[in-house]
C-alpha cells in the first residue's frame, strides 16, 4: 500500500475523484503484478517467476538410491 501511494497517488494529487483514481489504479496494479522487473527474482516479471515456480512444483522429482 505504501509503494502504491508513493508512486501513484501522492505525485499526482490532481486525482481527487473515484472515476479518476480507478483506471490509474488498475493500470498501476497491472504494471506492478505483471510487467515490472523484480530485482529480488533475478529481474524477471512476477508473473513469469510465479509460472516458473508452479512448473517446478509439478515436475516429478527424481530420486536415486545407492
Amino acid at each position: 500500500m505504501g509503494l502504491y501511494e508513493t508512486e501513484l497517488i501522492k505525485p499526482r494529487r490532481f486525482r481527487k475523484t473515484l472515476p479518476q483514481v480507478e483506471p490509474a489504479t488498475a493500470e498501476w496494479d497491472d504494471w506492478y503484478n505483471h510487467r515490472r522487473l523484480h530485482g529480488e527474482v533475478d529481474h524477471v516479471q512476477p508473473v513469469e517467476c510465479a509460472a516458473d515456480y508452479s512448473t517446478a512444483l509439478t515436475k516429478p522429482q527424481v530420486t536415486t538410491t545407492i
